[in-house]
């Protein structure tokens, strides 16, 4: 897998560039006190939010009806607007306007099928303009409609690399808040006639070590409606699916009789470093 550097042609990442569709599947191991393991296919949406709104159209509806769509107010405070308030966000947090002026803000996540979202987990890839990953926001939402954010910046961050947060957010029952969480995001070149490949990795430690370990990776393709199309057959229920599977697999681990916590209090703040 040929990962890129601030050397590396960007231009796929940065500059006019179209939202594409990531078709693959979500792996999730947890490995103490009983190993539990899944595996299910999956497709998600790669919005380049610069570009889109500098083009909107194509094949995605965009805060409008539509059997798949895209709606900003799922994300963030629920404006109208997901590119201005990521780009808020970035900027109240420290990030220099070099940093981020002229590079693109992709982000990864679920779209609405049928009128519904659920979406567990979000990634926003913020680029500056010669193609560097300078930040990533790990947008968490749980099964009690709360919502969390983790941002990942500083010298650490890269593509490949692995970066540390300090789990703050109740998101399972089954798992206490404690520990950290390790990050780890890999985007290949496309070469040799094969698509590129993301793959985005969440592991969860807690003071006895590595209990949880999460990936969701695929091949990025246009988003064409005629893909688009393929994609929705494929699995008509996306999101609703997505929500059932995580109870599901509560009533397997409740059954297996892992240990059961009761949901604290969310951060006071929506977002932590």
């Amino acid at each position: 897998m040929t990962m890129p550097t601030p050397s590396t042609p960007a231009g796929a990442w940065v500059g006019d560039v179209a939202p594409l569709l990531l078709r693959g599947e979500v792996s999730h191991t947890r490995l103490r006190p009983t190993l539990h393991g899944f595996r299910y296919p999956t497709w998600m949406l790669m919005l380049p939010l610069r570009a889109w709104a500098r083009k909107p159209g194509g094949a995605l509806a965009r805060n409008r009806a539509a059997l798949v769509n895209f709606r900003d107010a799922d994300h963030g405070e629920g404006g109208q607007d997901a590119l201005a308030w990521i780009d808020a966000l970035l900027r109240s947090e420290g990030m220099a306007a070099a940093d981020l002026d002229g590079g693109e803000i992709w982000l990864q996540t679920y779209p609405r099928v049928l009128g519904y979202a659920f979406k567990p987990v979000s990634f926003w890839y913020a680029h500056a303009a010669d193609g560097r990953l300078v930040a990533v926001l790990a947008e968490v939402n749980n099964t009690f409609g709360e919502r969390h954010a983790y941002l990942l910046q500083g010298d650490a961050l890269g593509w490949g690399r692995e970066v540390r947060s300090r789990k703050v957010f109740h998101v399972s029952p089954f798992c206490s808040v404690e520990g950290s969480y390790r990050f780890r995001f890999l985007r290949s070149l496309a070469e040799g006639g094969r698509p590129e490949r993301l793959i985005a990795r969440v592991d969860h430690d807690d003071a006895s070590g590595p209990l949880i370990e999460t990936r969701i990776s695929g091949s990025l393709l246009p988003l064409t409606p005629r893909h688009l199309w393929r994609a929705w057959l494929a699995m008509p229920l996306l999101t609703l699916g997505v929500w059932s599977r995580i109870h599901w697999q509560a009533l397997r681990l409740w059954l297996k009789r892992v240990p059961f916590f009761r949901k604290p209090a969310p951060p006071s703040i929506p977002v932590s470093r």
